[in-house]
């Protein structure tokens, strides 16, 4: 068992990583989590590495000023595979969180409305705004003041957890129904755009029934409100598909990408919409290292390797297999409560005797997990009861039953 800690005399040579193991000081791991989800590919890609040293020999940066027609003539692909409404790319982000500040700004400029409409337990970024829209108060506490006025949460499709006590199918998908009063009595009519994750990943990794985007895409219509699928996690493979809003034909009109778009790491963003909504003057969205010419060389690499070594089609067929062994370890271990997800993105849901959330034993699985050689992490930023298995898209069948018995070990050590 490892004695994991980090130290204070670690140093950038003593870290290093191969496919999906990371090594610390000689330790090596195998990485469950994808770094902070950011690692489809793993750590050191050779087509990626390629791509990014030629790159970085003929220049590092330019301002988006001059990579703005190559972001509009060099992601044709990407836009392809979205929805068919969906038909312009805007890059000059670096992370999700700007990314989907973007895409709201887009929605107010655009709509002169200027509420937000998200979910409990959703978590949309790290700004200002998007902590402010984010469904978790705990991340707010310390910050008072960002409390913006024209938020408006409304309970998530948590079927396992219902907000209003009811049961999957019988509830008639309540949770969605009832976002019409929230409209009608608790905002100020004046809502802008609804931003959803399709799996909410740090709230729990919670899936939503397929008919619960159906009926959101019909109320946004009726109340006139902008759909935006905040695809910072689930976008580009993590689900088996390139957008997991195409997955649940969700419709949306903006769709927000990060993370994932580096292909190991690199910090990139793109907001991809529809025409009517590419609205900004260049004054009034740009960050300094938006669209450099490293972010797009990952970016435009990262889609060519999805295509060429058939990532979407490994995860989807694998991810069942994933999927599967998990849900075998809930008929074994009593304190797993429901698992669920899609793809390369699963969610174990650790319970007490009586049924509650259990965040305790959660953080002692992941910790277990991390002396047995195995990076997990949990919901909620160690304050949720979900535990957390996204291995890089790249892992194949055999190290997923190595996952599967390295979780067990923690498991049976934890009881």
């Amino acid at each position: 068992m490892r004695t994991f800690a980090i130290k204070n005399e670690i140093k950038l040579a003593h870290l290093s990583g191969n496919g999906i193991r990371f090594e610390i000081d000689g330790e090596s791991y195998i990485d469950a989590a994808s770094g902070t989800f950011n690692l489809p590919l793993g750590y050191n890609h050779t087509e990626m590495v390629d791509a990014l040293t030629d790159q970085i020999k003929k220049a590092s940066h330019a301002s988006s000023t001059y990579t703005k027609p190559i972001v509009e003539n060099g992601f044709c692909k990407l836009l392809d595979e979205a929805p068919e409404n969906i038909n312009k790319i805007f890059m000059r982000d670096l992370t999700g969180s700007s990314a989907n500040e973007a895409a709201i700004k887009m929605a107010m400029k655009s709509s002169g409305k200027t509420g937000v409409l998200s979910l409990m337990l959703s978590h949309h970024g790290q700004t200002a705004l998007t902590t402010s829209i984010s469904g978790n108060a705990f991340r707010r506490e310390s910050f008072p003041s960002l409390n913006y006025q024209e938020s408006l949460k409304v309970p998530a499709p948590y079927c396992h957890r219902c907000f209003y006590g009811k049961t999957y199918p019988d509830c008639g998908l309540l949770c969605a129904e009832r976002i019409n009063d929230f409209i009608e009595y608790s905002s100020s009519n004046q809502v802008a755009c609804m931003i959803i994750e399709p799996v909410m990943g740090n709230g729990g990794n919670i899936v939503p029934p397929k008919e619960y985007f159906q009926l959101i895409r019909k109320i946004c219509d009726e109340h006139d409100i902008i759909l935006i699928s905040d695809e910072v996690q689930t976008g580009l493979g993590r689900t088996g598909h390139m957008f997991a809003s195409n997955h649940f034909d969700m419709k949306p009109n903006i769709i927000t990408l990060a993370k994932g778009l580096g292909g190991i790491g690199i910090p990139v963003a793109a907001v991809l919409m529809e025409s009517r909504l590419e609205v900004f003057e260049s004054y009034e969205h740009s960050f300094t290292s938006g669209a450099n010419l490293l972010a797009i060389s990952a970016a435009q690499t990262y889609l060519d390797v999805l295509e060429k070594e058939n990532i979407l089609e490994h995860v989807r067929e694998n991810g069942n297999l994933l999927g599967e062994e998990l849900t075998e370890l809930m008929n074994q271990y009593p304190f797993i409560s429901d698992v669920r997800g899609l793809g390369y993105m699963w969610g174990l849901e650790i319970s007490d005797r009586e049924g509650h959330e259990d965040p305790k034993m959660t953080q002692k699985i992941v910790e277990t997990s991390l002396k047995n050689g195995l990076i997990l992490r949990s919901s909620r930023y160690g304050f949720g009861n979900v535990v957390k298995v996204r291995p890089p898209l790249i892992t194949s069948k055999a190290e997923i039953y190595e996952i599967i018995e390295m979780l067990k070990k923690s498991l049976d050590e934890v009881i």
